[in-house]
């Protein structure tokens, strides 16, 4: 059982990976001076080490927080991740730990987007293979698979965030936009939805790929889609590296099915600049490969920076998990009362009714309570008007099925 009443200058804050500076300084701005921020990722011992005093982690994606390693973390009480994605970290196993994670799920979207509809044009024009073949000393001038993007088909897997971005600047480059999602989505512009992926597949003439990484999505672009596609047609993937089979792609590609391809994600990606990189598309002139970039702008670090790092002092302040990709909920005000506690538990009948009951025989008010659950947990957070001592904490972790608490002054 883990429990937290503590100053913000108490509170130890570690930014990994070079998260920006905009993170840093919301930090400091409200009150949290114990911020240590590392400009590369941590893993084995080494993270294991400074997890052991850490109670807010902010990681980008080469950062793993995995069971084993959250198990270690005995402060660690909410999590940021400086991306779009959370695969680095066991969000269930955070969950039930009651460790919210959050995300940032917008801030990157229109610099994704806008590589995208790069490397749709830079792939409809075979710009890839006459670039590298320059730089052999070889002057391939031909008009031989070069079209213009207007009024070609743009097919888009995945109409999410960037996937709506993507159409919205494609289709006002004069782009025919279809676009295949699991769940029934509101058409923006002329974008219009196809029943399948594989009908999305057999019409376009560039397919691009914004899913997140499941078992359903684990390389759902492999032989026998490309086998759907176009002779001809371009694929890219700027979602998740084990989205896309990139063995079938590179016979795709050796076949002449594919006519080009971009790819900034990898199912092995290196932790550091330092480190080789190696995939099976290297071998090829007509593919544009870059390093996990697409979200990798001035701009959107900043803006990831900034969001993410409002959302874990908003929790670590109030409690409000509003954005957590991994919890139940809740949007709170600054504490009006005297003392703000929280606590998370797993959900099954009779823990509120104890909680309540702590509180009630002890003739303590209760000025406001908030309650919500999910099938998992339960995450209960009161008000009082008095000026209870830190001792109640060990009371109502002795609670059956308590996970954690924490008074907010």
């Amino acid at each position: 059982m883990r429990n937290y009443s503590l100053d913000k200058s108490k509170i130890k804050v570690l930014l990994l990976e070079s998260i920006h500076e905009n993170a840093n300084l919301f930090f400091r701005e409200n009150g949290y001076t114990d911020v240590e921020c590392l400009n590369r990722a941590l893993s084995g011992e080494e993270l294991k080490e400074k997890l052991q005093t850490t109670h807010i982690i902010g990681i980008r994606s080469r950062t793993e927080l995995r069971k084993n390693m959250l198990l270690q973390a005995p402060k660690l009480f909410a999590i940021g991740c400086f991306s779009i994605g959370t695969n680095q970290v066991d969000i269930q196993d955070a969950k039930m730990l009651g460790i919210p994670v959050f995300n940032a799920p917008f801030s990157n979207t229109r610099s994704v987007a806008e590589l995208v509809i790069a490397e749709c044009i830079m792939l409809m024009r075979g710009i890839p293979e006459k670039n590298a073949l320059a730089h052999q000393k070889i002057w391939r001038k031909s008009f031989n698979n070069s079209v213009e993007i207007r009024g070609k088909t743009l097919g888009i897997i995945g109409y999410g965030h960037i996937g709506t971005q993507v159409a919205i600047l494609a289709e006002n480059l004069g782009m025919n936009i279809v676009y295949y999602d699991i769940e029934k989505k509101l058409s923006l512009g002329n974008s219009k939805p196809v029943s399948s992926m594989n009908d999305l597949l057999k019409m376009s003439d560039t397919v691009t790929v914004h899913v997140p990484l499941t078992e359903l999505t684990r390389n759902m672009i492999s032989t026998e889609q490309i086998g759907l596609m176009k002779e001809g047609a371009c694929l890219i993937n700027a979602s998740r590296g084990d989205v896309v089979d990139y063995k079938a792609v590179a016979e795709g590609l050796k076949s002449n099915k594919l006519a080009g391809v971009a790819a900034d994600v990898f199912p092995q990606e290196p932790s550091s600049n330092d480190k080789p990189f190696v995939n099976e598309l290297q071998n090829f002139n007509n593919v544009i490969l870059t390093p996990h970039i697409a979200g990798s702008t001035l701009e959107a670090l900043a803006n990831i920076g900034l969001e993410v790092a409002e959302k874990l002092v908003r929790y670590s302040d109030t409690g409000s998990t509003i954005g957590a990709v991994n919890f139940v909920e809740i949007a709170l005000q600054a504490n009006s009362s005297k003392q703000r506690f929280l606590h998370i538990h797993k959900n099954v009948p009779g823990v509120l009714g104890e909680i309540n009951h702590y509180f009630s025989s002890r003739g303590i008010n209760i000025a406001a309570e908030y309650l919500q659950t999910d099938a998992d947990l339960g995450y209960v957070i009161l008000e009082t008007d008095s000026e209870l001592d830190a001792s109640v904490l060990k009371d109502l972790k002795n609670i059956p099925h308590t996970i954690r608490v924490r008074i907010l002054y």
